[in-house]
């Protein structure tokens, strides 16, 4: 058996972290004898810094004859200059997730009982567990909506949702909340929004398809305080393209760090990277937290190559190797051990092949 990954390192930690992730790959390899083809393309500012584009053709044709794509991070202060459709997030990423039809993202928030010190919240918040996933719609919504126009005293964005969108992001809700606890909150702003109204509506309708799943309904700035004060509530929550950047992030926080978060978007072609941005003011120094990118990895294995049980070893191996008090900085207490970017790979590889 054999896939081809189309792997894009980007920019600022994303080639540090990117290379962990790889390691983690070779011993999957070596041990379950499923090979994997990596094809490597640029994205972003590096991509513009060689090709004038940060999503050039060619990186175009490696994403189209792959079966899955592994993403690093893009951005940067040093392409904050260019014009909108050149910046390495609107003309590489947004530009990506056009080109896969991407129109569900899955962001995973776990929050590991020995890192519990090191999030904000206080512990008797974190106590019950916090185990939930945001599944945001990715592919209309204020980021595509037209008219779209920035002039020097104007700028304008669209919100615009159909019924067919919501309702496709919807089930994808509703079947992952099936796997888990069974409940999805739905996140909107229908008491002033008509794109909310409609999703509200339509949410609904869906709902009635799952009578076994428990449907609530949140406005986002409730959802956006309850996340600090009650995480634990929360186990699926479905929302839109906007509303699901700003949460996700802010839930992330409920981690410690966005080091320590993964993601996956599904369409054409699945989609797997770090929740976390490209981090320049550490770049090269390995100090990055390579977590995020290689619990990606471990998505990709099982939603993209449906190998469930190698992805929860990677998990676990995580897991252990935090428990074990081994930190990169920015998880770390007072009393743990620092250890670097390519130590934490080792130290993840080393464990991941012992219970493989």
């Amino acid at each position: 058996m054999a896939y081809r990954i189309a792997v894009l390192p980007g920019d600022g930690i994303g080639p540090e972290v990117m290379r962990e992730a790889l390691k983690v790959l070779d011993v999957v390899e070596e041990s379950t004898g499923v090979k994997f083809e990596r094809v490597f393309g640029h994205i972003g500012g590096e991509a513009y810094d060689k090709f004038q584009t940060p999503f050039p053709e060619e990186t175009r044709k490696i994403c189209d004859e792959c079966d899955a794509v592994l993403l690093g991070s893009v951005g940067g202060k040093k392409w904050d200059s260019l014009p909108p459709q050149l910046r390495p997030e609107i003309g590489g990423l947004l530009a990506l997730r056009k080109f896969l039809n991407l129109y569900a993202n899955l962001r995973p928030i776990k929050v590991y009982p020995s890192l519990a010190e090191v999030s904000p919240l206080k512990n008797s918040l974190l106590k019950e567990g916090v185990d939930l996933i945001t599944v945001r719609e990715l592919s209309s919504g204020i980021y595509y909506g037209q008219p779209r126009s920035l002039e020097n005293d104007k700028g304008i964005d669209t919100m615009v949702y159909e019924r067919n969108t919501v309702e496709r992001i919807a089930r994808t809700a509703f079947e992952l909340a099936r796997t888990r606890k069974k409940k999805v909150t739905s996140v909107d702003k229908a008491n002033v929004l008509y794109s909310s109204m409609l999703w509200r509506r339509v949410v609904e309708d869906v709902g009635k398809e799952y009578p076994d799943v428990t449907l609530e309904h949140m406005y986002v700035d409730n959802a956006a305080m309850q996340l600090i004060l009650n995480p634990s509530q929360f186990d699926v929550i479905l929302t839109t393209n906007m509303f699901g950047d700003i949460l996700s992030d802010e839930s992330a926080a409920l981690a410690g760090s966005l080091g320590m978060l993964p993601s996956a978007s599904f369409g054409d072609k699945h989609l797997y990277e770090p929740a976390g941005g490209s981090a320049p003011d550490i770049a090269g120094k390995n100090m990055a937290n390579p977590i995020a990118q290689i619990l990606s990895l471990a998505m990709m294995l099982e939603h993209s190559f449906h190998m469930t049980e190698t992805a929860r070893k990677i998990e676990k191996a995580v897991e252990i190797v935090i428990d074990k008090g081994y930190r990169t900085r920015d998880i770390a207490g007072s009393s743990h051990q620092i250890i670097s970017t390519s130590q934490m790979g080792d130290a993840i590889c080393q464990t991941l092949t012992s219970l493989l």
